[in-house]
């Protein structure tokens, strides 16, 4: 089984504003993927320490110097993570 966190509904066209999906007529959140996943022409690409699940936590590889707009290689996403 593959991983594919990119495939999710919140990356995929057929994703509609209400979390409709409008290929299958279900709910969905951003745990769900499936084989008709459409990917988006853009996503949303805010990379940062704000956007991060360690930001300001003990996981936090770099806590005295971590800020809103810094990147860093141990960056994961907040949505991302279960």
């Amino acid at each position: 089984m593959a991983i594919r966190l990119g495939n999710g509904c919140e990356n995929c066209e057929n994703l509609m504003t209400n979390n409709q999906c409008k290929i299958h007529g279900v709910k969905v959140s951003s745990h769900y993927t499936c084989d008709s996943f459409e990917m988006k022409a853009a996503l949303k690409d805010d990379r940062n320490c704000k956007s991060c699940l360690r930001y300001e936590t003990s996981n936090c590889a770099n806590p005295e110097k971590a800020s809103p707009g810094m990147l860093c290689s141990h960056w994961a996403p907040q949505s991302g993570m279960a």
